[in-house]
């Protein structure tokens, strides 16, 4: 009797096999569809060495489907009681194709500057690499070109340690240079900052989550040279509150 049943089990296999197999004109076991996000990585205000409150945003907002998506990038902060602007870091809208299971190539375009109707904006055109290295890096490396001609990149790292369920140490690096001066802008040519930061979150739930951290920011050089030339600090520590929110 088992012998049987292993005889049928072995000429039912085939047909099995053939019933499972999708057809040319069988629609897709799952359609199609577009969504998107609005997520706030950063939302803090900052304490420096030189007793400045700072107030910063990083924001990132994306629609689209797996491939093809619309992406906003934005970035800026606001020092209280310094008598200056809010500054915008950037300000960009984007073009994302995935290029890979980890990794989307974008460009667009973006603006940056004083918030202030007696300053112009700078405008550039920016192609951003954008996704996850190995051993889970996120990584947001991106070239931009000013309309003068003027090249800068930026280079972004962060990685998320779980702790437990709900908490993780961040640490994140963002490194700029330029490879070509601009004296528009006050910019030297080379390596001109670096910022290292560390921080602790815990989500109250998946959509918010508070953090504290600390950071080191210094600047270098012929950067730093015109800055302590200038009278400035290149180096500037601090400490960190704020959140992380999406939805």
């Amino acid at each position: 009797m088992r012998n049987k049943l292993i005889a049928i089990c072995l000429l039912l296999f085939p047909l099995a096999s053939y019933a499972g197999h999708a057809e040319p004109d069988w629609p897709e076991p799952v359609e199609k569809y577009y969504t998107g996000q609005i997520l706030f990585d950063r939302l803090e205000l900052s304490r420096s060495d030189n007793e400045e409150n700072t107030a910063v945003w990083d924001l990132m907002a994306w629609y689209g489907g797996d491939y093809h998506r619309l992406v906003v990038k934005s970035e800026g902060e606001n020092t209280q009681d310094d008598g200056a602007a809010t500054h915008l870091e950037s300000a960009e809208i984007l073009y994302s194709y995935l290029i890979s299971p980890f990794w989307s190539l974008q460009g667009g375009i973006g603006t940056r500057g004083e918030l202030s109707s007696a300053n112009s904006m700078e405008n550039y055109a920016v192609i951003s690499l954008m996704g996850l290295a190995p051993y889970w890096f996120e990584m947001d490396n991106s070239l931009i070109i000013n309309e003068e001609g003027d090249a800068q990149f930026v280079i972004e790292a962060e990685y998320e340690w779980l702790l437990s369920q709900t908490s993780y140490l961040q640490p994140r690096v963002e490194l700029v240079g330029n490879i070509s001066d601009s004296t528009k802008y006050e910019r030297e040519s080379g390596l001109s900052n670096i910022r290292v930061g560390l921080r602790y979150r815990h989500e109250i739930t998946r959509e918010f989550a508070p953090y504290v951290g600390i950071y080191w920011d210094r600047a270098l050089g012929n950067t730093a040279d015109r800055v302590e030339a200038n009278g400035g600090d290149i180096t500037e520590n601090g400490l960190v509150i704020g959140a992380r929110v999406w939805f």
